[in-house]
């Protein structure tokens, strides 16, 4: 037959601690703004937040500019300086009698097209 319950029993063990927050204690992730639902009640810190952008926000566009210009510039100064040395180094190889990729490319485009020719003239003289 059934026995009644000990009541000297022992409870179940407790799982131990352990390193996360329970669910309760994470925070929610916030809720994207429906479109065309009113803003958010202005804060103390959105408020700071929006007067720093109105004050900072031509000189951060202007900043910006400045910044474009300077690179842009930097990017032509170092292409012209590339095309410079480029054709400082052709002309020092040239007078040493070192022979280019480019120069070595064009002959071999003339001895191909030689060849062909003479092909040509060989096909009509039989």
């Amino acid at each position: 037959m059934d026995e009644p319950a000990d009541s000297t029993a022992t409870p179940p063990p407790t799982p131990p601690p352990t390193s996360t927050p329970p669910v309760s204690d994470v925070p929610a992730p916030p809720i994207p703004p429906v479109p065309g639902a009113p803003p958010p009640p202005p804060t103390p810190e959105r408020d700071a937040l929006d007067r720093l952008v109105s004050l900072l926000g031509p000189r951060l566009d202007e900043a910006r500019s400045l910044f474009d210009d300077a690179t842009s510039r930097w990017r032509g100064d170092a292409l012209r300086m590339g095309e410079g040395t480029r054709h400082r180094l052709r002309d020092v190889f040239r007078e040493v009698g070192l022979v280019t990729r480019d120069d070595w490319d064009e002959l071999e485009l003339r001895v191909a097209q030689l060849e062909h020719r003479l092909r040509l003239l060989e096909d009509q003289g039989e």
